[in-house]
């Protein structure tokens, strides 16, 4: 009796598409040979070792670089998500230029000489904002997000799929050599002995293997994502993710160990592997007051506030990201310190209150806090609050921005309030080659405030990382390029990954831009330094993960599923 011809990998089944970006592309096959579960490249029975990359965590100007890092390592496939919001910003508006070229990635990967494990979305997880699907969907408040049919029962789930699927080969997609992190918590490890034992016990039963991540990278200007587990978590900006490659991209000792696995199943690249990134100190630098953010209101928001009776959310007022101001006055006045508290949760995520341009104190989401407030009939009541990042992971979480109820004072609901959505990156891009005027600024400046500095490099650039010692929570701006968020007082983060190219070499100045949102040390520095800081001793949980083997199974490494 003739074999039976291999079965072609049918999407349905495998949520995953084997990419082949060679010149005799339309030549080549992949097939899925279930009889016996194998894969098949070009006839030949093929198994892939593969590790996670993700082109929009990483600036264009380093794909390279890391592709031909993961090739070295012995890896003869890449797998990437590509998430929606990244390249269709508002409907129907694309975005596939920069760093956003697909088309390039692709190709850069192909020159690697790596095959492409695509998964394109639209929902992605990824610990990426909103999961990857755009945050214009909100516009529709009564949309569904992430929902179908309830099927919970994985016996009869894996059943019905063996059912169709009696066999095939063996695949983990997502084998951790890390885990991500959260503000407020430890930075996440996981041992080099636990990730490459998993990894060659796999390997030894022919599996094919994808490592998430092999380098994670960075969560550049407001891209990160947050989980919900019991409370709101947003991610660090970081994305390090104890990974074989570091987020500045330097080889680590794990990823020199799991070559050394891959290199007994299959041969790997020849020749030395590119050094690490030349690195850069330089600071203290004493950063100086541009002006609260309130006196910047008309550049801000250059169209004027929105009115409404009660307030709006950031989808409703199409504000994708960042923040957005809530203004009203006060009715009457109020002689003693009196309650003021938002509802049902109502703030989504941070809220900075002042009032008459004094900061009051902050609103959290999940603390249930109040604030104690003063003042005068007429007095101004500014409410700004702050986008941390969408959730990303889990069903029907429609998870809307701003004030999301009415605040409530004393026992008067707060009503006839001014938004401004602001539009920061846009002035800092306008203003960093500049010398902004000198705005009028309080003598205790607190609350939320721009600093800025102008500085040369003297000395050749290089690869550095910004450690904001003393600074509580913001935004930070290199060259008007949006860094990302620091939270120096929750860490554990506490240093920003500033890549070389952001910087101006010799003969040129830079700038760093600084929004602080709650409480400036006394001296206002900030250093660049030659390591990063991941860890701080200031958090309160401990997290680690483990290998889904279970002869690697430890008591002190838990894992807690995300959902990539």
């Amino acid at each position: 009796m003739a074999p039976k011809k291999p079965s072609c990998l049918r999407s349905l089944l495998l949520p995953l598409s084997l990419t082949l970006l060679l010149p005799q592309a339309d030549t080549r096959s992949f097939l899925v040979d279930r009889d016996h579960d194998r894969f098949l490249l070009d006839g030949a029975p093929f198994r892939y070792v593969s590790g996670s990359l993700h082109y929009f965590r990483v600036p264009r100007v380093l794909w390279t670089d890391r592709l031909l890092k993961m090739r070295w390592s012995g890896l003869n496939a890449i797998q990437f998500y590509v998430p929606w919001n990244y390249h269709e910003p508002q409907p129907g508006v694309y975005n596939f230029n920069g760093s956003r070229d697909l088309i390039a990635f692709l190709n850069e990967a192909a020159l690697a000489n790596l095959l492409v494990i695509l998964r394109p979305g639209p929902y992605i997880c990824a610990e990426w904002e909103m999961g990857g699907l755009p945050s214009w969907l909100l516009q529709k408040p009564e949309i569904h997000l992430r929902t179908s049919d309830p099927a919970d029962n994985m016996t009869k789930i894996f059943t019905l799929f063996r059912k169709y699927e009696p066999h095939g080969p063996l695949v983990n997609s997502e084998y951790y050599t890390g885990w991500l992190d959260y503000w407020g918590q430890n930075h996440s490890t996981r041992s080099v002995s636990a990730v490459t034992k998993g990894l060659e016990n796999m390997l030894k039963l022919g599996a094919s293997v994808n490592m998430y991540m092999f380098h994670g990278g960075t969560n550049f200007g407001y891209w990160n994502g947050a989980d919900k587990k019991g409370r709101f978590l947003p991610i660090t900006t970081s994305y390090d993710y104890d990974a074989p490659i570091s987020e500045a991209g330097d080889p680590t000792p794990k990823l020199f160990a799991l070559r050394d696995v891959i290199s007994k199943f299959q041969e790997v690249p020849l020749g030395p592997l590119p050094p690490p990134s030349p690195k850069m100190m330089l600071g203290p630098l004493t950063l100086h007051l541009v002006g609260h953010l309130l006196a910047f209101l008309d550049l801000l928001c250059p169209r004027g506030p929105i009115h409404s009776i009660l307030p709006m959310t950031f989808e409703a007022v199409k504000q994708d990201h960042g923040f957005m101001l809530y203004r009203t006055y006060m009715t009457y006045t109020i002689f003693e310190p009196t309650p003021f508290w938002v509802p049902h949760n109502g703030v989504h995520d941070r809220a900075y209150v002042m009032v008459d341009g004094v900061f009051q104190g902050v609103l959290e989401r999940n603390m249930r806090d109040k604030l104690f407030l003063t003042g005068q009939l007429g007095s101004k009541l500014d409410i700004l609050v702050e986008n941390m990042g969408r959730l990303s992971f889990g069903s029907n979480s429609s998870d809307f921005k701003g004030l999301l109820e009415p605040p409530i004072l004393g026992q008067t609901i707060l009503t006839q309030w001014l938004m401004f959505p602001l539009k920061i990156d846009n002035l800092v891009k306008w203003w960093f080659p500049l010398q902004l005027p000198k705005w009028p600024y309080p003598q205790a400046p607190s609350g939320p405030t721009f600093y800025s500095k102008t500085f040369p490099i003297l000395g050749s650039v290089g690869d550095t990382f910004l450690y904001l010692p003393g600074w509580t929570k913001g935004q930070v701006w290199i060259n008007g390029f949006n860094l990302g968020r620091y939270w120096t007082k929750q860490g554990p983060q506490q240093t920003l990954y500033v890549p070389r190219f952001l910087l101006f070499p010799r003969g040129a100045l830079n700038k760093i831009t600084l929004l602080e949102l709650e409480n400036v040390p006394l001296q206002p520095q900030v250093q660049f330094l030659d390591k990063p800081i991941l860890n701080s001793t200031s958090t309160l949980h401990r997290t680690h993960i483990n290998s889904l083997s279970a002869d690697t199974l430890s008591a002190s490494e838990p894992m807690e599923l995300s959902g990539h």
